[in-house]
């Protein structure tokens, strides 16, 4: 049996077991107790000053930029938000600017220059900032030409979270809601879409577009489908996700909250035009372990498909009588072709130590290569009484979980060494002006049945790419190499 075949078995086991291969982040030891991931700030529970809203990008450069906020009844004076920047790839973090009155908030990268977007303090005014210099300066929003995009009211004021934004269909798009629907947590929220123009001046309000917002409806998730009348245990909806749906269409994937004992799931509103957003709570109400938690949903052009970190619920962490949006201390990397069905790939994070004292929640993640890079409100043991509970975190904490995606074939690597160079070469040549087959499918990478020029072009324009190995060292330089293939072609051309 392959290799390949038998590592595909195992893994179907593994899954149908109901255990998970595991991808683990480094740790830091923080007051003699190891903390997963790399601490980037810490807060003891004793100071009632809670650490929230974690929020990465990565800039062209390499650098990496966190930002978070503040929360707790210890906490004073206008909302504060901090940012701080890596140059080292995660490993050390330093502070380089604190905003005020920014909240909620998630940066983004458009058009070379880092944003941060979310309220001005609590339930409160949309606002945003722009830094032209990797987050050292920002904007201060003040009016509704320099970055107060919506303000509140005496009735509705608006909520966000470090949520994606996503380009299509020209324009800039993201997820909002407002407290319009009356009544408490979490039932109050509405959910909508806002977009502006690509290229045009974020931090003018008049630039900005919003839907219509949705009220969420309890029967969505009926107790018994045939009696819808009888209400449910669809408890409401916040911290959207916008997301360019597999048929183009720019969709709005949402947390559900949902009752004690019953399964997690997730919404999805639809963008019909830069105005209006619809739901058809038949099909749009789809089941996804972990949606009763915040998540982040990023397509991966690499495996064409979504890709998310979700706190899911198993048999080793769950009390049916506990509410499923407090159990919070595994983390899984999940992978969808279609936004409805969701698969659980690994387990990156895990402790079941204090279910209800430990968390790492909110992480908000950036594709780095192969790799998943995320930051994380994490409540966990420090080695000062901990943290009050898994919701009131006291860390921000980095991580870097490894090879998650699937490792693409090296185009042009057709002897599959992990190397281009002259033995591919010598495939393409020695198969030359031959159909396929009867020549090795192997010598054609373009794939049009007959070897010649589209194939040799492959190879030469990855030539080197890969890692080499001890036989492939003495590599030709590019001068002398030029000067081999035009000897190779003057005896292709005279034997042929």
């Amino acid at each position: 049996m392959s290799r390949c075949i038998l590592g595909q078995l195992l893994v179907c086991l593994f899954v149908l077991a109901g255990s998970y291969s595991q991808a683990w982040s480094q740790s830091t030891l923080f007051n003699g107790v190891e903390v997963p991931g790399i601490v980037i700030k810490h807060s003891p529970a004793s100071s009632d000053i809670y650490l929230g809203s974690p929020s990465l990008v990565v800039l062209d450069n390499g650098d990496y930029v966190v930002s978070h906020d503040y929360f707790g009844s210890g906490t004073s004076g206008p909302a504060r938000t901090d940012i701080y920047r890596s140059t080292d790839q995660g490993q050390t973090w330093t502070l380089s600017s604190v905003l005020f009155n920014q909240y909620w908030s998630n940066l983004f990268v458009h058009d070379d220059d880092v944003y941060i977007l979310g309220t001005s303090g609590g339930y409160n005014d949309l606002v945003i900032r722009k830094s032209t210099n990797g987050g050292a300066t920002w904007t201060t929003p003040s009016n509704s030409t320099n970055g107060v995009i919506r303000e509140a009211t005496a009735t509705v004021a608006y909520h966000t979270a470090p949520v994606p934004v996503v380009i299509a269909e020209g324009r800039v798009w993201r997820a909002f809601e407002d407290n319009g629907a009356g009544g408490g947590w979490p039932g109050h929220f509405r959910a909508g879409m806002m977009s502006a123009p690509v290229g045009s001046d974020l931090l003018n309000a008049a630039n900005w577009t919003y839907t219509n917002v949705l009220e969420a409806d309890e029967s969505w998730l009926p107790y018994n489908p045939q009696v819808p009348e009888n209400g449910g245990y669809f408890r409401g909806w916040l911290e959207g996700n916008a997301v360019v749906g597999p048929d183009g269409q720019v969709v709005n994937v949402l947390r559900v909250d949902v009752e004690s004992g019953r399964p997690e799931h997730a919404a999805i509103a639809r963008v019909q035009d830069m105005n209006t957003l619809t739901i058809d709570p038949d099909s749009d109400i789809v089941p996804m372990n972990g949606a009763s938690k915040k998540f982040t949903i990023r397509y991966s052009e690499q495996t064409g498909t979504y890709w998310t970190l979700s706190n899911i619920i198993n048999i080793k962490n769950y009390d049916p009588t506990t509410l499923p949006n407090r159990i919070r201390n595994i983390v899984a990397v999940m992978q969808s072709t279609n936004l409805t069905d969701w698969t659980v790939e690994q387990v990156v994070l895990e402790d079941l130590s204090d279910v209800d004292h430990i968390g790492f929640q909110y992480l908000d993640w950036q594709f780095d290569g192969r790799d998943m890079i995320a930051v994380s409100r994490t409540a966990h043991p420090d080695g000062l009484g901990g943290a009050d509970n898994y919701h009131d975190s006291n860390f921000i904490t980095f991580h870097s979980f490894e090879d998650i995606l699937p490792e693409l074939a090296l185009e042009g690597d057709l002897n599959g060494d992990g190397f281009v160079g002259l033995d591919d070469l010598d495939i393409v040549l020695g198969a030359w002006n031959q159909s396929v087959p009867p020549a090795d499918a192997s010598a054609d990478p373009s794939g049009d049945g007959f070897v010649g020029l589209d194939d040799l072009d492959i190879v030469l324009n990855n030539w080197n790419a890969g890692t080499p190995s001890a036989g492939d060292m003495d590599i030709p330089e590019p001068a002398a190499f030029t000067c081999f293939l035009i000897s190779t072609f003057i005896a292709m051309h005279r034997r042929f």
